[in-house]
């Protein structure tokens, strides 16, 4: 095969160790008028060492996004308040930023940065503790909980509620 014999041309010229010293040309005696010999090909494989779970780093951040879920859950209830965040009063990006902190998540502060933060998320894909958006420019961001629902502060006179994400103009989604 042509590509066999390129890549055993190619591994030929390779030293089998980074530490072995190059190997000086072979000098014929005489002219061989027989077929050339093939090359010695170095078939060894790295092993690489695998210090974790490839399934370990998702499996955290779907854990803590539902403990994101259960922080935001515990504070239905409790009142807007524009600018805060905790832990008793709320905004929308306030809420969303309390619970993910608490949960272990670092996020942005604001509905439009946490709006460029994570992956997207297509509506039909979400899962609890995905972000919602809502309204262009993003202007509003809740936590998905499930069933076409979301745990949010509101606005003003309105205390952290559940409510459904077709409450208002749903713009995006996000996953942390």
């Amino acid at each position: 095969m042509a590509t066999a014999s390129a890549a055993a041309a190619v591994l030929a010229v390779i030293p089998a160790t980074a530490d072995a010293p190059a190997a000086a040309p072979a000098v014929a005696a005489a002219p061989v008028a027989t077929a050339p010999a093939a090359p010695v090909v170095d078939t060894r494989v790295a092993q690489v060492a695998v210090t974790a779970p490839l399934a370990a780093a998702p499996a955290a951040a779907s854990s803590a996004r539902a403990s994101a879920v259960s922080l935001a859950l515990s504070k239905v209830g409790s009142p807007y308040r524009w600018g805060a965040s905790g832990p008793s009063a709320f905004d929308c990006s306030g809420l969303v930023n309390w619970a993910f902190e608490r949960a272990g998540i670092d996020v942005p502060r604001t509905s439009r940065a946490l709006s460029q933060t994570g992956t997207p998320v297509s509506r039909g894909d979400l899962r609890p503790g995905d972000l919602v958006f809502f309204y262009s420019p993003v202007s509003h961001v809740g936590i998905y909980i499930g069933d076409g629902q979301m745990v949010h502060a509101s606005t003003s006179g309105k205390p952290v509620a559940i409510a459904s994400i077709d409450r208002s103009s749903y713009n995006s989604a996000r996953r942390i």
